[in-house]
């Protein structure tokens, strides 16, 4: 078997042409979270509703978007989040797509830094189409890490994606949401108005 060869032809590698045109292509899977009211938008749920739309208008072509679900919080917040996910198809790399899911983050008023504390928006990249990524300066780590642990992301997840695989486990997001038995079975949208 041979090792691969990258040639250069006139300065550009033939591997940087390929990745630019699997990037050309990436799909991603897209966590959208809300817990604090937004004073012009509403309650949480209208936020991540809105989000869908920002999320087609800025990052990509919005390509399908789950129900909102509603769960308890992930460590010391007592504010109960509205959660969905987003598919969506654009020409970014992971860390360019992080840079635009930071500003419309910003653009809801989300201040970065405390951990679990509430946020009017929260916008994660859980998987791409181009498998694993690990960057540490800004911290990127897809798949998502804690995704396997949060029925919030897996079960919306599952209504969207639940064929696209986990390129560490290699397990569907179906497989993974069957998995996941952390307490009860989220809440509907439709029951919380």
């Amino acid at each position: 078997m041979k090792a691969f060869q990258f040639c250069t032809i006139s300065g550009t590698s033939v591997f940087r042409s390929f990745l630019e045109n699997l990037l050309a292509k990436s799909s991603y899977l897209i966590a959208l979270g809300s817990n604090q009211r937004h004073a012009r938008i509403g309650p949480p749920a209208k936020v991540v509703r809105s989000a869908f739309g920002a999320l087609n208008d800025q990052a990509g072509k919005l390509c399908a978007q789950s129900q909102i679900l509603f769960s308890n919080p992930v460590g010391p917040s007592s504010r109960r989040y509205a959660n969905a996910v987003a598919i969506i198809v654009c020409p970014d790399n992971p860390l360019e797509l992080l840079g635009t899911l930071q500003n419309i983050e910003s653009q809801y008023g989300t201040r970065r830094g405390q951990r679990w504390s509430r946020r009017v928006l929260d916008l994660d990249i859980i998987m791409w189409s181009g498998g694993p990524f690990l960057n540490t300066s800004p911290d990127l780590i897809i798949p998502h890490i804690a995704m396997h642990e949060r029925a919030f992301v897996l079960q919306p997840a599952n209504e969207i994606a639940r064929d696209w695989r986990d390129p560490i486990t290699g397990l569907a997001i179906r497989h993974l949401a069957s998995r996941e038995k952390r307490g009860k079975p989220l809440d509907r949208e439709a029951n919380h108005h």
